[in-house]
């Protein structure tokens, strides 16, 4: 089977004072090859939680994850993360951050040269190649992780609020970013944020997931992203459908936190 399969996955951690927080319980999903996915929900929810086991980092306790049909157990190039930080090496010029994997890959020197050219240009960093990587904005700088991301070819793309830190102005040129290069690449695409309206323009399925236990709440199959590709991201907000559901969305979250909080009250 293709794309990527979760099947009745759980984590729990295990605290110093004997006790246990289950940070997931039985969440099952299947995305086909080439999907754009969001995932959006309240602090403490497991959506890091979920990307890391993902990305190969953490071992479930409970449940399988399958990719191109075999199980994933650790990291791999065929999945590629991208930070909230870029965590770019900032001793090496924009070019060598970006060739990084490829070399280590042990790819000839002028093959990659000629996917960092094309993956630079891509992200319209060209010009900026031999700047060091302290030099940047941090709008350059998740442009720069992006192409690192891309150059390993990776099948799925998992990115952890990558967009988070950065400006409203560059955080909406960088979701337009985004969007181009799903279309041009064909990637799987799973982003975690916390923005509701990010969640609605950067996927064409929506998850939200809900806390203690962490877990898949709803899930919504959407048309902006699609729309997005070619159009004004602000048009798109403009869009009926997408003012109806961020509303039906932010009190679906809204309910959560609060009832998070009665929990917290009631125990202390």
């Amino acid at each position: 089977m293709s794309g990527l399969k979760i099947d009745k996955l759980s984590m729990r951690f295990d605290l110093p004072n004997g006790g246990s927080v289950q940070a997931l319980k039985d969440v099952s999903l299947h995305l086909n090859e080439g999907e754009l996915m969001s995932v959006l929900g309240p602090s403490g929810c497991g959506k890091t939680t979920l990307l890391n086991i993902l990305a190969g980092f953490l071992a479930p306790t409970d449940g399988d994850i399958f990719m191109n049909g075999h199980t994933v157990t650790g990291p791999d190039a065929e999945r590629g993360m991208v930070f909230q930080k870029g965590a770019l090496f900032e001793w090496m010029s924009v070019r060598e951050n970006v060739g990084f994997g490829p070399s280590m890959k042990g790819m000839p020197k002028r093959d990659k040269a000629e996917i960092v050219d094309h993956l630079l240009d891509v992200v319209g960093l060209q010009d900026f190649k031999e700047k060091a990587v302290y030099e940047l904005s941090g709008g350059m700088q998740q442009r720069v992780a992006l192409a690192r991301c891309l150059a390993n070819d990776p099948d799925v793309i998992l990115m952890d609020e990558p967009l988070g830190a950065l400006d409203a102005l560059t955080r909406e040129k960088m979701q337009s970013l985004v969007l181009k290069l799903w279309k041009e690449t064909g990637k799987t695409i799973i982003l975690i944020t916390h923005s509701v309206e990010e969640a609605l323009l950067l996927g064409e399925r929506l998850l939200v997931m809900a806390p203690r236990p962490g877990r898949i709440h709803k899930e919504y199959r959407l048309p902006f992203a699609e729309m997005g590709v070619d159009a004004d991201l602000r048009e798109v907000k403009k869009h009926p459908e997408f003012a109806q559901r961020r509303e039906e969305i932010l009190g679906m979250i809204w309910d959560m936190e609060e009832e998070i909080m009665g929990r917290t009250e009631a125990a202390s």
